[in-house]
């Protein structure tokens, strides 16, 4: 059905009553009395209601069929909202809407209370949360597993240009989705010994006593598929003290120390990525990492074995995707449930485990690709230090046994690094413990190959496969921009919405329709407008949205090179303000993102955007023609409000560096032009889009590369040879933007000058070029809004569930569908 069909009368009156009896009887409120916050929880309520019946008849017919569950463990889920998206795959939506609007709610309203659940850094958890959709979507068993973090990634507030961290309180008012499911509990230990004792039948078995146990708590959160294909569930652990209180301690007047030892296993599902430049950082990372995955495992055997499976048919009945390196302690976890829990020899145990594992990697960056140092890995998990040495010695022998004698090589693949002090090298640990190890976009699986995992992919040489990321239309396109899925129902029919991969390429046909471009040009200017209320709302800052929305929000990071946007947007500001003769295009330039809060650069960065943003805005000689607006606290639903309004997508990080990329294909989605470097998914979206629809620029990863091996990262030619660069670098060093302290930028400028690891100088100018091609076609608009639509046109294969499709296919056989 469109979106915009009229709902059965009788169902807004049966989800009206349900409202109504939720708000009385759960939320303890008379209609009369009830504040905005009340409603939002009494709708959420309601809508559980519906989830929850799906919930128990998918449950109840996976049962039956005993299909083969799929098991996803990552530590972030970015899921966002979940109102408007539940009741939109439930096909509640308007049902949800004419109800409250018969009792005097707005639900646009309301919606907005809803916090976001910032349980993610960035690309990695909200693919996570996309993945756990499509899979629901595609009616495939799926279980995912991470941490309830009581606080989620912290929330940005913007103090004199500075990035400063709050805590984000997302738990603050509860979370009506969540189920707490105390039966489901699991203790998991930390320290102590091991021992070595004979089993029954005499087999020397080792056995770990933990000095500390924390327990694991399951809440259930229900994850409904498009139509109500399915109901899958998330099921985040919470860390709870075996004993709560030392009441002996606090009767003898320590208060403290009575509760000192709740406050250490608490603080486990405290905080998402706590910052690990510190022993104790480190050290609670680890903690929260072996803390999921090891209640994770306890529980999928328990529902494996429960079903009265044998632990031998494990491979057959159980997949389990490690979500990065993270859950890569799940490979030495696996087989010590194995051995010693299930009394398996040593050999079973390690094929039943490499049966069962696969692991996606995120990222080429070395300092991303975990490791821990041996001493920590042995003093908070020392059963688990013996296997992976046992894993380590008999996977060297066995390449001896091969007559591989290469020093060099072994010293690659072993699962200890020397180098820098004894560390365990927890993506070697994950790719000789897993029998798929996949990337996620043409480019970084290629690169995989000839960089981090060049000597293991060598030795093992169909063990990586290539699964392109994809996101959730529903999501991204949808919920977020309605008035554009409303134009494609209306131009392409109902059935988009079900087969959005497939029917989204007809729109091209309608790409040369004049009434048709300017219906999807209006639909911009609207959400851009709507986007220009949030700004002056929030920074108090005008800006016209009939220029060209310039957007670069992600992740703060030098690879991203927010720092090249930047020295683009000096560069264009004093071309403005030198040569008044030069028409240029009105354009805004947006950017939203975080730091790590001991990223010191990035925070850098941060105070440079507003600093800039302050000069320029409040400079009359630019007569309007640039704006330069940061938003603060970047997040799914800032994401929602942002995407629909963007003309043109910054997908500008350096070559060979960003593993793939989502916010480009949701950009492209929704009809935003890329500019950006052959780096990630932008290599497939311009084969698939095309060259003439994008606007691609700078050097090629291989070109990175050499550079880097060449040890060319002394810019002082490149400078020399681009005076526009030359001012605009003087400009940010001299203090132009920074009269407060004109050495702030200094140190920054100079790393470029000296060390550009980045590539922000010798793409500066191909970056400018491409950035003039992007004026010279905004001139044009009937090309402009045609490739527009065919960016839209063409994205399709870019879905969530085309990548779950090919995940359950090649790597955990899994029919799709429940074929």
């Amino acid at each position: 059905m469109a979106l915009d069909s009229i709902p059965d009368q009788s169902a807004v009156e049966i989800f009206k009553h349900a409202v109504l009896t939720r708000l009385r009887y759960a939320v303890g409120k008379d209609p009369a009395d009830a504040f905005d916050h009340d409603w939002f929880e009494a709708v959420a309520l309601a809508t559980s209601k519906y989830q929850v019946d799906n919930w128990e008849e998918t449950t109840r017919a996976i049962d039956r069929s005993a299909r083969k569950h799929v098991y996803y463990l990552s530590l972030e889920f970015l899921i966002g909202r979940l109102l408007i998206d539940n009741l939109s795959n439930l096909g509640l939506l308007e049902v949800a809407r004419q109800a409250l609007s018969e009792l005097g709610v707005d639900l646009e309203r309301i919606r907005l209370l809803e916090p976001d659940a910032a349980l993610g850094n960035g690309g990695l958890g909200r693919l996570a949360a996309c993945f756990m959709e499509s899979m629901a979507t595609l009616d495939i068993p799926a279980h995912g597993y991470g941490i309830r973090y009581e606080h989620g990634l912290f929330k940005q507030v913007i103090g004199d240009g500075w990035q400063q961290e709050h805590t984000e309180t997302w738990l603050d008012f509860g979370n009506p989705w969540e189920f707490e499911r105390p039966e489901s509990a699991y203790s998991v230990g930390f320290g102590g010994s091991v021992y070595s004792e004979p089993d029954a039948n005499g087999v020397e078995r080792q056995r770990w006593e933990p000095v500390e146990r924390v327990r694991a708590v399951a809440y259930d959160m229900p994850v409904v598929g498009w139509r109500t294909a399915s109901v899958n569930t998330l099921r985040l652990w919470r860390a709870r003290a075996e004993e709560t209180l030392k009441l002996d301690r606090f009767n003898a007047g320590d208060h403290l120390g009575a509760v000192a030892d709740t406050v250490r296993a608490e603080s486990i599902s405290r905080v998402l990525y706590p910052a690990d430049s510190t022993e104790a950082g480190q050290e609670l990372r680890l903690r929260q990492e072996y803390f999921f995955v090891a209640a994770s495992l306890q529980d999928l055997m328990q529902r494996h074995l429960g079903k009265g499976e044998d632990v031998y048919g494990l491979p057959e009945r159980v997949a389990i995707q490690l979500n990065d390196t993270h859950p890569a302690i799940a490979v030495a976890e696996l087989m010590r449930l194995l051995l010693d829990e299930r009394g398996l020899d040593w050999s079973d145990a390690w094929e039943l485990t490499v049966a069962t594992l696969s692991y996606t990697n995120h990222t080429l960056l070395p300092e991303a690709l975990e490791s821990w140092p041996v001493g920590l890995m042995e003093r908070l998990l020392p059963r688990h230090m013996q296997i992976i040495y046992l894993i380590n010695a008999f996977h060297i022998d066995a390449l001896r046994a091969k007559d591989i004698h290469d020093f060099a090589l072994l010293r690659s693949v072993s699962l200890i690094e020397e180098d820098h002090g004894r560390r365990v090298r927890m993506g070697n640990l994950a790719f000789l413990g897993s029998h798929s190890v996949n990337g996620v976009s043409a480019l970084h699986t290629e690169l995989m190959r000839e960089t981090v995992f060049r000597d293991l992919h060598r030795l093992y040489p169909n063990r990586i496969s290539n699964k392109t990321n994809g996101v959730t239309f529903r999501r991204w396109l949808f919920q977020t921009n309605p008035e554009l899925t409303e134009l494609l129902v209306d131009t392409l029919g109902d059935d988009v919405l079900d087969n959005p991969e497939s029917r989204l390429r007809d729109l091209a046909a309608h790409a040369e329709k004049s009434a048709v471009r300017q219906r999807f040009a209006q639909q911009r200017r609207n959400a851009k407008q709507r986007l220009a209320v949030l700004i002056e709302e929030r920074l108090g800052l005008r800006v016209d949205p009939d220029a060209l929305f310039d957007v670069h929000v992600k992740r703060i990071h030098e690879y991203k090179r927010q720092l090249l946007n930047l020295l683009h947007t000096v560069a264009l500001y004093q071309d403005i303000r030198n040569d008044p003769t030069t028409e240029r295009v009105p354009r805004v330039k947006i950017f939203a993102g975080k730091a790590a809060p001991s990223y010191v650069l990035a925070k850098l960065i941060i105070k440079l955007a507003n600093d800039i943003s302050r000069t320029v805005n409040a400079d009359p000689t630019v007569r309007g023609l640039l704006k330069v607006v940061f938003i603060p606290n970047y997040n799914v639903s800032l994401a929602e409000s942002i995407i629909p309004a963007a003309d043109l997508s910054e997908q500008i990080s350096t070559a060979g560096l960003e593993a793939s990329g989502t916010s480009n294909m949701k950009f492209a989605l929704n009809g935003a032009l890329t500019i950006g470097t052959l780096d990630g998914a932008n290599v497939e979206m311009c084969e698939r889009i095309g060259p003439e629809n994008m606007f691609i620029f700078g050097l090629k990863a291989q070109q990175v590369e050499a550079r880097k091996r060449a040890g060319e990262l002394a810019m002082h030619n490149e400078i020399a040879e681009s005076p526009r660069l030359q001012e605009a670098l003087m400009a940010v060093s001299s203090g132009v933007f920074s009269p407060d302290d004109p050495q702030r930028y200094t140190a920054l400028i100079d790393s470029l000058r000296h060390d550009d690891r980045f590539m922000v100088c010798p793409d500066f100018d191909a970056y400018w070029d491409a950035q003039e091609r992007v004026e010279q076609l905004w001139r044009k608009p009937s090309r402009w809004w045609k490739a527009s639509m065919l960016n839209t046109a063409r994205v399709g294969w870019f879905s969530s569930d085309r990548t779950i499709r090919e995940y359950a296919q090649d790597i955990w056989q899994v029919p799709v569908g429940g074929e």
